[in-house]
């Protein structure tokens, strides 16, 4: 399954501060654009695991479903 976040880089001095919007607690930072990108995607990955772990801790009784939502402009 393929999803799309959007990044956001911010330079401060000498690093680059990455995160993801949608996401709270998904933020890294880099040297260059390239470190901070990988970093971020490194970090969006450990957090969607960790999520998707923790909830399965607790499935019972759960049910599961794909949500698609469309965004005001």
């Amino acid at each position: 399954m393929k999803r799309e976040f959007t990044a956001v880089y911010e330079k401060q001095g000498r690093w680059i501060n990455a995160w993801i919007e949608e996401i709270p607690g998904v933020n890294t930072q880099g040297k260059t654009m390239r470190e901070a990108r990988a970093n971020l995607k490194d970090a969006l990955s450990l957090i969607l695991e960790v999520n998707k772990n923790l909830s399965f801790g607790k499935a019972v009784g759960i049910k599961r479903e794909t949500l698609s939502i469309v965004l005001p402009a």
